[in-house]
């Protein structure tokens, strides 16, 4: 699936306000598939820019998008902020007995 080059639908246009946490993104793949990702996590770099993580049950893929919802073009950064997301979701998960 060729989600990394494809572009969201549905958002509010730029400069309208930034994604939140539970809202649905869908994203058209450039193969003309619409996929709805739900925003499950929002994150913070080190240089103040904000992130989202978007998750689809469907597919079972995650994929970042900047704050107003525009997929990362930057296939490295996302990668690490999606690692850095699992590692803070597992250390926020509830402890096993």
């Amino acid at each position: 699936m060729d989600i990394q080059n494809g572009k969201t639908k549905d958002v509010e246009e730029p400069g309208e306000g930034e994604i939140d946490l539970r809202d649905v993104l869908v994203i058209e793949t450039t193969d003309n598939r619409k996929l709805e990702f739900e925003v499950v996590g929002l994150v913070e770099d080190e240089e103040d820019r904000s992130f989202a993580i978007a998750y689809s049950d469907a597919e079972d893929e995650f994929v970042v998008t900047d704050a107003k919802g525009a997929l990362l073009s930057d296939t490295e950064l996302a990668q690490e902020i999606l690692e850095d997301f699992r590692v803070l979701a597992e250390e926020s998960g509830p402890e096993e007995k």
